[in-house]
């Protein structure tokens, strides 16, 4: 995060400017504005996401601001699909409205991931997988493990039922809030 200084007064003299300093900080230490502006310019024209750089015992890090359009993987939605709309639909046409048919999945129950990582099936790669599709899976089970951070996480079941999908694949990467599975209740 970068500081926005109010502009400073011209001065006369043709003296240079003296570097940003803080109260009860040594001017040595300081680091000098022109240099702060090169650096932010430095890592907008290189691409890179992040710079970070110590000098005089102060740290600054720049950082690229993020892409705005990601163009990765869709989230999977749940949920009755949304109707498309012409773009250029007469006014006289009117649409009947229709009840949206019943979801065949709206009784089952999500299992989400509580964070960012990646997700597996099994406790090691040689072992048999926490649960198998249509397998029973008890309140506080544990279903599959998401690795963040180089820690392995536990994540369990928060009902009883039946396993009617697996919605991710093992040693793929999942985001918070996910759908990992859906169990069927009844």
């Amino acid at each position: 995060m970068i500081k926005t200084l109010p502009p400073r007064r011209r001065r006369s003299s043709s003296a240079p400017v003296p570097p940003i300093v803080e109260a009860g900080e040594s001017k040595g230490s300081a680091m000098d504005l022109n240099e702060i502006k090169r650096l932010i310019q430095l890592v907008q024209k290189s691409g890179i996401g992040e710079l970070e750089v110590t000098e005089g015992g102060r740290t600054i890090r720049i950082a690229a601001a993020a892409p705005t359009s990601f163009q990765g993987a869709v989230p999977y939605m749940m949920g009755a699909p949304s109707q498309a709309v012409a773009p250029s639909a007469p006014a006289a046409a009117a649409p009947v409205a229709e009840a949206p048919p019943k979801a065949p999945d709206a009784h089952l129950v999500p299992v989400v991931s509580p964070m960012v990582g990646t997700f597996y099936r099994s406790p090691a790669p040689d072992a048999d997988p926490y649960v198998e599709m249509n397998s029973q899976v008890d309140l506080g089970q544990t279903v599959c493990i998401v690795e963040a951070m180089k820690l392995m996480n536990e994540i369990e079941s928060e009902v009883r039922g039946r396993i009617a999908r697996i919605l991710v694949e093992n040693g793929q990467p999942v985001e918070y809030g996910q759908t990992l599975f859906l169990v069927d209740p009844s």
